[in-house]
């Protein structure tokens, strides 16, 4: 995925559970609840998770699950929602391309699924 320029300033990522899928299909920004926080080389690792997930074709449902937020030591960067489902990702944030605001990725690769067991891997069963 293309991620925004801003990502080399990011120092923590926030890994967030999005409880209400459908409101993202118009929303001004990621809504949801945090999960846990990377920082470190744990956030570098996301990111470059991330950065790695190959395009895929677009399906239509968009309800994402999971989602992410960007920080710096002093702002938010940017935010990405994920739709595991349709292989779509949104991204909010400021200074982006069309192109970059709406994407996708390959759901099955080995980027996003490993993306996809940290993310669960953060809240109980």
């Amino acid at each position: 995925m293309l991620l925004p320029p801003t990502h080399l300033k990011a120092e923590l990522i926030e890994a967030v559970r999005i409880t209400d899928p459908a409101t993202h299909l118009t929303s001004p920004n990621l809504t949801g609840d945090t999960v846990v926080i990377w920082t470190g080389s744990q956030a570098q690792q996301v990111l470059g998770l991330i950065e790695h997930m190959p395009g895929s074709e677009r399906y239509r449902c968009f309800l994402p699950g999971w989602g992410i937020r960007a920080h710096s030591s002093t702002e938010q960067l940017f935010e990405i929602a994920f739709c595991f489902r349709c292989h779509g990702a949104r991204i909010w944030g400021p200074d982006l391309s069309a192109e970059q605001r709406s994407q996708t990725f390959d759901a099955e690769s080995s980027a996003a699924l490993e993306l996809l067991s940290r993310f669960r891997s953060c809240v109980p069963d």
